[in-house]
């Protein structure tokens, strides 16, 4: 939960369920739990319109939303296993503009959900 506060008052507060709610993230939890991640995942609205979506073309060329969100949240897991922090970077390759492969940095932080227990948010680097 997100919270602000002056001189101990809260004037505003945003969860991370009102975030689901809200569009801002995406649950993708049930896939990561096949993947046997075990804490909730979410993904940032904007990773995911730039890098899980295929475009029309990329589309048409086989890709998909769950093999691309497989991909992702696979190497996620490679990259996670035995890493003790709570943020780190990890590259995902994803075909784009026809056969053209490009190598994306991805930017996953562990934190507290709304009741203080671990979830995993996947986003762009330049994100918070």
């Amino acid at each position: 939960m997100s919270q602000l506060s002056l001189f101990g008052e809260t004037i505003f507060s945003y969860s991370r369920r009102q975030a689901i709610e809200d569009g801002v993230l995406i649950d993708v939890s049930s896939m990561a739990s096949e993947l046997g991640i075990k804490f909730p995942v979410a993904v940032t609205t904007e990773f995911w319109h730039t890098y899980i979506v295929p475009s029309e073309e990329e589309d048409l060329a086989c890709q998909s939303i769950e093999g691309r969100l497989w991909d992702t949240l696979w190497l996620f897991r490679c990259a996670a296993a035995g890493f003790s922090g709570d943020r780190f970077l990890f590259d995902v390759s994803y075909v784009m503009e026809g056969r053209k492969i490009k190598k994306v940095r991805v930017k996953s932080i562990c934190g507290p959900g709304d009741q203080a227990e671990p979830v995993i948010t996947i986003m762009l680097p330049s994100e918070d």
